[in-house]
């Protein structure tokens, strides 16, 4: 199972929990890229410190694959505008 999912099921079971807290505020950082004090992921126990590090990884992973698939879809409408544009009309 991914991060994004086990972080998920983690805040939903006990979102009072501290470290669903972190969690929870790192995720809003991440989503809004707003600035998340490093120094607080100290605060987590390691279990907990290690999904927030795979959250990390995959929020990054995603963040590529966006651009890419943007990337993609700019490609391909400038694609068919190049086909629009060269067809004669009638």
């Amino acid at each position: 199972m991914n991060a994004i999912k086990v972080a998920r099921r983690f805040i939903e079971t006990d979102p009072a929990n501290e470290s669903a807290k972190i969690l929870a505020q790192l995720v809003l950082a991440l989503e809004s890229e707003r600035s998340f004090e490093l120094v607080t992921l100290y605060n987590l126990d390691y279990k907990s410190f290690q999904l927030a590090m795979d959250i990390l990884k995959e929020w990054r992973l995603d963040r590529y694959y966006a651009s890419k698939s943007k990337l993609f879809d700019l490609s391909l409408q400038v694609s068919e505008l190049e086909k629009n544009s060269s067809t004669p009309e009638a």
